[in-house]
């Protein structure tokens, strides 16, 4: 035997004998081989650019004798020929490491079994997203050492980012402040700062905030917007990152009890700051004290107090602390719909100029916790689209400036637009232990490792298994499915059908609730998967209702409450299965003939069916009934006398910049029942004479036989039946009765009134146009042998030839002057049939009615643009006489209008209302069975109140007569 050989045996048996694993391998690397270190491409996320070494301790790795391998990229921020510089070897293979780092998770299927890897894991709360990779980690026996974990004796983590997050987090919300000032019309020097990704470095970005904070200390800052306020949560890393770019603003920091005095008479020169801490907000509920000991032990027996003592001074919040689920939340739902209530600026807004909505203006979450300390901020931003607005709990506009609300931004991956910087902050910290993770021995047990502290007790999974101070999480986990699967017993299903104009509100309303699971059925298959993008507990199924109804049963059974946005008369067909799976069923439309007579059948399978739930009807009937119960609190009785009178009017409009058409009308809901409602039927009482001494019933008797009673056939009479209704004058507004106004004379308990009348709102001119359809037959619901399947496909031309009796095809001026002569040669109407493409040759959309086929035309011919807005117009006038025997009038007003880029003033007010009282049937709010529409206090006082944080508001006045 050789003396090499022999001392290589006397050298391990040396070792053998001391167990210092560790000083083997440095022994046994000395005359064999050092292993090899990887450094691998990240994939997860294009913005993705960082690494978690930089060339530095590459060069410093090689120097110590160890291999590293680069996996190419060219999308790394950090030039391949740097890290080939230092020493390292650009290579794609890199299975020869024994350890492998990157920054984010790798793809399931790129693990590299009985390897050591190292990288941010997010498993260690049992986050869902990435269980699967934690099943593939201990399937292939990978020993996973999380950065997260890795914390000094005190908890501290000691390789982390956060800094670079606050960083990048502080430039893009002052960018953000400053399109969102922009967007609320003013100028401000945040214009001139970029998202953090558009500057090389962190010293070209502190230039262009020390260039604003140099504007702002020569006044340039816009007297309406009033002094700026930055609260600062958490006193980490993070914020200090964001704090350090702060400090180039002309900034002056302030103890947090002083942000309600500088958020009011601060110097517009400067920013105010205030750094928050737990003592500053934190209070146990019982006894309004803070004891940190206590707190760190029994978090939930306290509360924050940031939304009464802090936000509502704060112009800016950015977050950066770490919330768990036991602890109290900064700002919930609840608390941003008080602070979203519009306030009056400080300084006041010089004439010309629009004051800001609300103090609170931006968030920079910079946890990106979803649902956690900010609970209304449910989903994170990205790089690419890093804004959004949060309108409180009620809706999000994506990738957006504009509208109401709160300015979110909430990029989870904050540290990779500053990537450069990052990577060699990120890589200082982490270098310390680089070579205690690669001398790591990945097929021995985790046990007989030698491991200092901060690395031992960042090993999630060793060896197939989790290690012992994480085997929590697979008991978390399974306590998470195990509650799961109990909350999907307790959740509360519901069915929408119909995915039209109105649906948007509905949903957005009860998705705020995590117990209620929703399905949404439609033929409409393009607004099924923008609804299901937009809402994740929200789950679309592609069907035709009304044909498939074995289908339709089936789902209605799966379901506690069905919402139908349906045309009205599908809803007898929805009825009947919800009365045969005793489901409960909540509607908008009008509770019609048909839907009358299952009454008795709805009571006796023990359900409840509410209809009339929406505008008009339904807003108009609690607003009423609102008015008359509290003037017979107060003693006086609804008594129609010659002038005393009961009238509401609703009108579904253009706003009046865009009622642009011969009809100044846009479809914002069904446009077939727009039509349709134009030849119904109509019956009102106006100006009769009551017998007193008669019973209610015999009241309603006699209203019936005399003729006060006005009945107008349908067919088109109701358009000559056409008022100008002059309360708003400069609308020029006209109205006409609709349907039956006399049915709510015993409902409402105002039998004695003598003029009864609900009727719709129109821009004049409006009639008379549709008026002219009505002539040419184009109002005819009938199944229609012309558009039958069989018969070849029709153009405009062609049909209106036969409507008009001509031989087709016909020349223009032929046709034309047919229809002319047919419209009575009125040219204002014939006007309106040319416009809208009537005579020509674009074919008739496929419909079983021509009614059914103009109203599919008229929703492609007139739909509301972008940017334009809708709007709402509601006037009930009621007539009320007192116990003194003065007469009273009361008007009530509701006008709404349409968000530009978020709901119309339809959607919200026929959404809402529906939303609310589907979710007062799922809580036990509203427990009455059989028929119900809303005329009780117990049902319309609560809506009535709840819309108003929808921004549904209402005003009334009177006129005293004697």
């Amino acid at each position: 035997m050789s003396s090499t050989l022999l001392q290589g045996f006397t050298m391990i048996r040396a070792f053998s004998h001391t167990g210092s694993r560790c000083a083997f391998r440095h022994a046994g690397c000395r005359h064999h081989h050092k292993p090899v270190l990887a450094i691998r491409r990240e994939d997860v996320s294009a913005w993705e650019r960082r690494a978690p070494l930089a060339p530095k301790h590459v060069k410093e790795l090689t120097q110590m004798g160890y291999k590293v391998l680069v996996q190419p990229s060219n999308r790394r921020a950090i030039h391949e020929k740097d890290y080939i510089k230092a020493g390292g070897i650009i290579q794609e293979d890199i299975s020869e490491a024994s350890l492998i780092v990157g920054v984010k998770r790798p793809p399931e299927g790129k693990l590299i079994p009985k390897k050591n890897y190292a990288f941010f894991s997010h498993t260690i709360k049992a986050q869902e997203a990435n269980m699967s990779l934690l099943d593939e980690i201990l399937r292939q026996e990978v020993r996973l050492f999380d950065y997260e974990k890795m914390v000094d004796h005190k908890g501290m983590r000691v390789v982390a980012f956060g800094k670079w997050a606050g960083v990048a987090g502080m430039i893009n919300i002052l960018h953000g402040l400053g399109l969102r000032f922009l967007a609320l019309g003013h100028h401000t020097p945040f214009m001139h700062i970029g998202m953090a990704h558009n500057y090389r470095n962190s010293s070209q970005a502190v230039q262009a905030v020390r260039d604003a904070g140099y504007e702002i200390s020569l006044g340039l800052m816009p007297k309406s917007v009033g002094p700026l306020t930055f609260v600062f949560t958490g006193t980490g890393n993070v914020s200090k990152g964001a704090q350090e770019m702060f400090n180039a603003l002309p900034c002056e920091f302030v103890e947090p009890h002083e942000l309600k005095e500088v958020s009011r008479s601060g110097d517009l020169r400067k920013v105010y700051g205030t750094v928050l801490s737990r003592h500053h907000h934190l209070v146990r509920k019982r006894d309004g004290m803070y004891d940190p000991a206590d707190y760190d032990k029994h978090p939930e027996l306290y509360t924050s107090r940031f939304n009464t003592d802090i936000a509502p001074y704060t112009t800016c919040l950015i977050n950066g602390i770490y919330w768990e689920q036991n602890t109290p939340r900064l700002l919930s739902r609840q608390d941003a719909q008080k602070l979203l209530v519009p306030v009056k600026s400080a300084a006041g807004a010089p004439e010309g100029c629009p004051e800001l909505p609300h103090k609170l203006l931006a968030i920079c979450d910079i946890s990106a916790d979803t649902g956690g300390s900010i609970e209304f901020m449910t989903e994170c931003t990205t790089i690419d689209s890093p804004f959004c607005m949060y309108d409180a709990d009620q809706h999000i506009i994506h990738d957006s400036v504009e509208g109401s609300g709160i300015l979110m931004c909430s990029i989870d991956n904050l540290p990779a637009q500053l990537p450069i910087e990052a990577t060699e902050y990120f890589g200082d910290m982490l270098f310390p232990y680089i070579e205690e993770m690669l001398l790591s021995e990945v097929s021995e047990p985790l046990e007989n490792q030698n491991y200092s502290s901060v690395v031992r007790d960042a090993v999630i999974a060793s060896n197939g298994s989790l290690t012992a101070k994480y085997e929590y999480i697979q008991k978390l986990r399974e306590s998470r499915e195990y509650a799961q699967s109990l909350s999907m017993g307790n959740k509360k299903r519901v069915l929408v059908l119909g995915s039209g104009y109105v649906s948007g509100p509905v949903l957005e309303y009860l998705t705020r609730d995590s117990d209620v699971d929703i399905t949404i059925a439609s033929v409409m298959k393009e607004q099924l998967e923008q609804l299901s993008k937009k809402y994740s507990n929200v789950t679309s199924i592609h069907m035709d209702v009304i044909k498939d109804e074995e289908k339709l049963s089936s789902l209605v059974k799966k379901h506690d409450l069905v919402i139908s946005l349906l045309p009205y008369s599908a809803h007898p067909l929805v009825a009947k299965k919800c009365i045969k799976n005793k489901v409960n069923l909540v509607t908008a439309s009008y509770l019609t003939p048909a839907m009358k007579e299952l009454q008795e059948s709805v009571e006796a399978a023990g359900i409840t069916v509410i209809s009339e739930m929406g505008l008009d009807p339904g807003l108009d009937h609690m607003l009423a009934m609102e008015c008359i119960d509290k003037a017979k609190e107060v003693g006086a009785t609804v008594r129609m006398a010659d002038v005393v009178s009961y009238t509401s009017f609703c009108g579904g409009l253009p706003a009046p910049e865009h009622s642009d058409n011969p009809l100044r009308y846009k479809f914002s809901w069904s446009p077939q029942g727009v039509l349709l409602n134009t030849v119904q039927s109509a019956t009102y009482l106006k100006n009769g004479e009551v017998n007193k001494s008669n019973c209610c019933n015999k009241i309603i008797l006699l209203f019936f036989h005399k003729t006060q009673v006005i009945n107008i056939p349908a067919g088109g009479a109701l358009l000559d039946s056409v008022t100008a209704m002059d309360f708003y004058p400069g609308l020029n507004l006209e109205g006409f009765p609709n349907r039956d106004s006399t049915k709510y004379a015993e409902p409402y308990g105002i039998q004695t009134a003598h003029t009864l009348l609900r009727g719709t709102l129109r821009y004049k001119g409006y009639s008379k146009t549709m008026g002219g359809f009505v002539k040419l037959g184009l109002i005819n619901p009938d199944p229609s042998p012309l558009l039958n399947s069989t018969t070849p496909r029709l153009t405009w031309k062609e049909l209106m030839c036969k409507l008009v009796e001509i031989q087709s095809p016909a020349e223009y001026s032929v046709l034309k002057e047919a229809v002319f002569n047919k419209l009575e040669k009125d040219k204002s109407q014939l006007e309106a049939v040319e416009w809208l493409g009537l005579l020509g040759d674009e074919p008739v959309p496929a419909a079983d009615s021509i009614v059914g086929a103009l109203a599919k035309h008229m929703e492609m011919k007139l739909p509301f643009g972008t940017g334009e807005r809708d709007m709402i117009i509601m006037r009930n006038e009621i007539g009320l006489r007192h116990p003194s025997g003065h007469l009273e009038d009361k008007f009530i007003d509701l006008v709404v209008y349409g968000d530009n880029n978020g709901y119309s003033a339809m959607a919200k007010t026929v959404g809402y209302p529906t939303a609310i009282a589907a979710k007062m049937v799922l809580d036990g709010e509203i427990n009455s069975k059989g028929m119900v529409i809303p005329l009780t206090k117990k049902i319309y006082g609560p809506i009535l109140e709840r819309v108003k944080a929808e921004g549904i508001a209402y005003s009334t006045h009177s006129v005293i007569r004697q």
